[in-house]
């Protein structure tokens, strides 16, 4: 009977620490939970942070493409990334006849697979201390570290800081970041 009980109090232990460990890969971002079961753009649309960048994916018609089964690694700017680009340029990029270059700008910042921050961080060690990385778009970000931090530097020389990384995601992962990167 002893033994029935161990088992019966090992089987429960295995339980609530499976459950904890699911629970532990939801994070919080822009004041909403990011689920992994969620896609991209489903997760997006409850940060509060993120509302220019889905505003952005809307008016790109990029919506069907994020929610698509990836995998894809979005490097996401918040909307204080946006806010620090020069006034008018976010009304400007989302005017329709502009569309290629907003697209041109959204797809600079996914890069297809599943990349976490350890295997960026890996990557950059590989490489020497900088990687550069194929964006969707055909060009190209470099990865580095500062310290513990991953920035990624554009080729206009714009670095953002990832300020979130590993929200996991049902079709890859997304890194909030601090600047809008630019091709």
């Amino acid at each position: 009977m002893k033994n029935v009980k161990r088992l019966s109090v090992l089987a429960l232990t295995i339980t609530l620490l499976t459950g904890f460990n699911s629970v532990a890969q939801t994070k919080m971002v822009g004041g909403a939970e990011m689920y992994p079961t969620k896609n991209i753009v489903e997760n997006a649309g409850n940060s509060k942070e993120h509302t220019t960048l889905v505003a952005a994916v809307k008016a790109a018609d990029l919506v069907e493409t994020l929610q698509g089964k990836g995998p894809f690694t979005v490097f996401a700017p918040t909307n204080a990334a946006f806010d620090k680009l020069p006034k008018g340029t976010v009304d400007n990029l989302l005017k329709e006849e502009n569309k290629a270059q907003l697209q041109a700008v959204l797809t600079y910042h996914v890069v297809g697979g599943k990349w976490t921050a350890k295997d960026l961080m890996k990557k950059i060690k590989k490489d020497g201390g900088k990687s550069t990385i194929k964006t969707v778009n055909g060009e190209t970000l470099t990865a580095w570290m500062e310290g513990k931090s991953v920035k990624i530097t554009d080729n206009a020389g714009n670095t953002a800081m990832v300020t979130i990384a590993n929200v996991m995601q049902s079709n890859g992962v997304i890194h909030v970041i601090d600047t809008v990167l630019l091709p």
